[in-house]
């Protein structure tokens, strides 16, 4: 599960472990995601259109054009949720 690459403290664990579960990414994967968007200009469009399909078909999970549109907005306008029960009723 943790391949290795990355130490987390327990409560960061107690996190990604929930997230794998839920979309079957992988903590490398989430990693190597944050690493490769770390310098990216997440209030262009097209860069974070990419970026959520990208995740999305990694958790081959389709994300229809309004959840994607909504999702787009919120990161564009820095408007996303800062805790984990308000991401989930993000996408409820």
């Amino acid at each position: 599960m943790w391949g290795g690459n990355v130490k987390l403290d327990e409560n960061a664990k107690g996190i990604f472990d929930e997230i794998e579960q839920r979309s079957n990414i992988s903590i490398d994967e989430i990693y190597n995601i944050a690493n490769s968007i770390q310098h990216a200009d997440l209030s262009d469009e097209g860069t974070v259109r990419s970026l959520v399909r990208r995740l999305s078909q990694m958790a081959n999970r389709p994300v229809s054009q309004e959840k994607e549109d909504k999702i787009v907005h919120a990161i564009i306008n820095n408007d996303v949720p800062n805790s984990m029960e308000s991401l989930q009723r993000f996408f409820g």
